[in-house]
């Protein structure tokens, strides 16, 4: 057997564990952005004082 076919199981494990929880993560970001969408902040335009 030749040692570039091998495949080193416990390195592709962790690639895919952390896919996994990638996914899971932008999941759960999505829906909080759904049930708490983040306001982009509206700029106030600069207002002449109230005259008295």
């Amino acid at each position: 057997m030749s040692d570039d076919k091998l495949i080193d199981f416990n390195s592709e494990r962790s690639k895919r564990i952390h896919d996994l929880k990638e996914k899971r993560l932008n999941e759960m970001r999505q829906a909080f952005e759904q049930a708490l969408p983040l306001g982009k902040p509206k700029k106030k335009g600069k207002s002449k004082p109230k005259k008295r």
